[in-house]
């Protein structure tokens, strides 16, 4: 919570001017995002690779863990942005929100459709509701509301009470059936908690891991607060100090929601998958020291060499992106290929032919996640080709 102090204590700006141009760092911020994101959910082995690209099992964290939380960033940054343009432009507060409650039922869309394509024949009866996308769209109407009608300082204040609140309803609520975390069942424990316990509530059958789901309906809480963060991130951007000065107050706040993170980590320990209010905070401050990194080098010093143009074509085309990695992660483990043992997937299938050709386990699977995002750069470096950039 600390960690935004900084960028909402600032005077009001929310009808300063925004900037002359496009801000290239949060371009690139997203591109990389995009390409994370599908190097960590196509490795060639899900046990064998490489620490920084495997999330977390449960409580700790990884480099992995922090994409997604950075998209929600940059969604709560654009959207201060886009907002106010719109408003210069004199379009109303509630022809906002119903453009973005229409974009938020686009986002369940292509989550839904997204999480059928894994399968051959739709199986209703399995067919997963939750998801990345479909979190992006709670957390970005969600947000919406705050940022057409509340002030920055009410922002703040939401933020705290997601957080806060988030924390005491894991903390102190009974788990239906089990009892209160800390007494009757372990705090935090990955069944009995009462993120789980909805899920399966509400969508038993049709959760990502059997028992519950990493993109729970009750975990949607905090996340909205890191999407909070990105909103008080893009008041600050758009203000009127100088390019300097925001670059170091956001590596300020940066480095204290990453301690602000680890310290409450002892009472409430960063878990991606129950999104804790830890998790947010470090997060976050990692979210906010890497784009003050971005900001310096492409806005300030105004680095933009050729290096740029390859992260580039994932991140003016994210919506594509998503349905690009469906394209490799569902056949890859669907499809199936003979083999001396009979019938595997097409996934281990190039892990075991990679191994045999002389790499290491965790070598054959950084390779397979290599050529996962290389996949996917080619089919949208064509559509960057032909200027086609998917939007919702």
């Amino acid at each position: 919570m600390a960690a935004t102090q900084a960028l909402a204590a600032s005077p009001d700006t929310k009808f300063a001017k925004p900037p002359s141009e496009r801000l290239l760092c949060l371009d690139v911020f997203r591109g990389l995002a995009v390409a994370g994101m599908i190097l960590v959910d196509n490795p060639g082995s899900d046990d064998l690779a490489y620490w920084p690209i495997k999330h977390a099992d449960w409580n700790g964290w990884t480099p992995a863990d922090f994409i997604f939380p950075s998209f929600l960033f940059l969604v709560g940054i654009s959207m201060v942005f886009s907002f106010n343009a719109r408003l210069q432009r004199g379009d109303s507060r509630k022809q906002i929100l119903f453009h973005a409650f229409k974009r938020s039922l686009i986002l369940i869309a292509i989550g839904l459709f997204v999480n059928a394509s894994p399968v051959i024949g739709l199986d209703l009866h399995s067919w997963r509701f939750e998801g990345v996308t479909q979190r992006i769209a709670l957390c970005y109407f969600a947000a919406a509301i705050l940022v057409l009608w509340s002030s920055r300082r009410g922002t703040l204040i939401a933020m705290c009470a997601c957080l806060i609140g988030y924390w005491a309803i894991l903390r102190f609520v009974p788990v239906p059936g089990f009892g209160r975390p800390g007494h009757s069942i372990p705090f935090m424990d990955p069944d009995r908690n009462l993120v789980a316990w909805l899920d399966r509530k509400l969508f038993m059958g049709h959760l990502f891991n059997g028992t519950r789901d990493p993109e729970g309906v009750l975990s949607t809480i905090p996340a909205i607060a890191t999407t909070l963060i990105g909103v008080l991130t893009g008041h600050w951007l758009r203000s009127e100090r100088s390019p300097g000065t925001k670059a170091w107050r956001m590596l300020c706040a940066g480095i204290v929601g990453l301690v602000a993170g680890l310290v409450w980590n002892y009472w409430f320990p960063i878990n991606k998958n129950l999104w804790t209010s830890s998790f947010v905070l470090f997060s976050g401050g990692f979210a906010l020291a890497f784009l003050s990194a971005l900001y310096f080098v492409l806005e300030i010093k105004q680095w933009r060499v050729a290096w740029t143009m390859p992260i580039l074509v994932f991140g003016m085309n994210a919506i594509a992106g998503f349905v690009a990695d469906s394209l490799v992660y569902g056949p890859g483990y669907s499809f199936s290929v003979k083999s001396r043992n009979g019938p595997v997937t097409w996934h281990d299938a190039a892990q075991a032919k990679l191994v045999s050709l002389g790499a290491s386990a965790a070598n054959a699977s950084l390779i397979y996640s290599l050529a996962a995002v290389l996949f996917c750069w080619i089919l949208l470096w064509f559509l960057w080709r032909k200027k086609i950039f998917l939007k919702v």
